[in-house]
């Protein structure tokens, strides 16, 4: 079952509110430390690693273009995750979700570092989200 779009963001914004005070900017630190070496500081695919990549990097700011319009969340997330089966750009890209819990487990646990991991890339696919170009309004 799909959920309505504005359905799916009210329950993350709810779990999101959990989220400690100045939580807004995690995403943007999770995006400079873990994806602009290949995706670039602006995202657009021209990291520093780039170049030396098998596999082409992805523009993360045309991500809505490329969906009509439409910023596709829960898609962006399994993405970053990476440990639901869906890949990201090709082959091989990190999944981010079992590298953020192999960081958490030691010092949260289990259970605690599976809720950090979310709050990790749910951030981070939000950031993504703030980085979407608005195309020029047709005259």
């Amino acid at each position: 079952m799909r959920l309505p779009n504005a359905l799916f963001r009210l329950l993350i914004a709810l779990g999101l509110s959990a989220l400690p005070a100045g939580a807004d900017d995690l995403g943007q630190e999770e995006f400079k430390n873990s994806c602009a070496v290949c995706h670039g500081a602006s995202g657009m695919g021209d990291g520093p690693l780039a170049p030396v990549l098998t596999v082409p990097v992805s523009d993360l700011t045309t991500i809505e273009a490329r969906n009509d319009g439409e910023f596709p969340l829960l898609h962006i997330i399994q993405v970053i995750d990476g440990r639901t089966g869906i890949r990201g750009h090709g082959y091989p890209m990190p999944v981010w979700g079992a590298r953020f819990k192999a960081e958490e487990i030691e010092t949260s646990g289990p259970y605690a570092a599976e809720i950090i991991v979310r709050g990790r890339v749910l951030s981070l696919a939000y950031y993504l989200e703030s980085l979407q170009e608005t195309p020029a309004p047709e005259e």
